[in-house]
């Protein structure tokens, strides 16, 4: 029996140690190509690179996989890979495990997350998984038996066409984990400012600042499953129609 293609991609960069830890968990898995940016590309949200050329070259890291470092983003890197490596379809695209969360508003900004919802345009199986640790020096294994049972039970029980999972984990112990919840995005926002600063040649320039306001505490919103002690797991479509309003506006603007 043929084992399950699995594509690993992130946004933290090839050499990362959330991405190689991931490597490691589908290692044992299934077959496991790797096609990851050659540099951080946090915060690119869904950009693709159409202005200047890609490049991109096999290298050897570590484990039996091939891996692939791509000059572009991480939605570049799905598509590269679906176009010019992978010779069958992948059965899932993994994406992370980001340094740094991705629950709640941070979805739409996270270059993890848009190479899931990108690999959900092909119509594929994706899903974006980031721990909340922005170290350099997080400890990803005490995910790794969480993170190999939603990879397994996607597998054997496909989402729903064009929908995509993004799993958050809180930065805790395995025996600390409470379990996983399936959740809705809290109701979330950053609070950005633009810190002004004079260099030594007295030219002004800005640093991006701010803090992160959970407004919502509700007992289904990711941020609250997180809270406390569970990983949180939303599904998320690239489908941004706002369904549920399209009769009434339709009513205002076409009278």
């Amino acid at each position: 029996m043929q084992k399950p293609l699995i594509l690993v991609t992130n946004d933290d960069g090839i050499t990362a140690p959330g991405i190689r830890n991931l490597v490691e968990f589908m290692n044992e898995i299934g077959e496991v190509v790797v096609v990851a940016p050659n540099s951080p590309q946090s915060g690119k949200g869904h950009a693709i690179t159409i202005n200047s050329t890609l490049t991109f070259e096999e290298i050897s890291l570590d484990g039996p996989q091939a891996d692939y470092s791509l000059s572009g983003t991480p939605v570049d890197c799905v598509k590269f890979a679906l176009d010019k490596i992978l010779d069958r379809k992948p059965n899932i695209v993994v994406s992370g495990i980001n340094h740094g969360a991705n629950s709640s508003i941070n979805v739409i900004y996270s270059g993890t997350m848009s190479a899931a919802v990108e690999a959900g345009v092909e119509g594929l199986q994706a899903i974006g998984f980031s721990l909340l640790d922005f170290s350099w020096d997080a400890d990803f294994s005490q995910a790794k038996e969480y993170i190999q049972q939603i990879v397994l039970k996607t597998l054997e029980n496909p989402l729903p066409k064009g929908v995509v999972l993004n799993v958050n984990i809180p930065k805790l112990k395995k025996e600390e984990i409470k379990g996983v919840k399936v959740c809705r995005q809290a109701n979330a926002k950053w609070e950005e400012s633009f810190d002004e600063r004079t260099n030594p040649h007295g030219k002004k320039y800005y640093w991006l600042t701010g803090y992160f306001n959970n407004m919502d505490d509700g007992k289904d919103a990711d941020e609250t499953a997180l809270g406390e002690g569970y990983i949180s797991v939303v599904p998320v479509k690239f489908d941004l129609t706002a369904h549920e309003h399209l009769e009434n506006i339709g009513k205002v603007l076409n009278t």
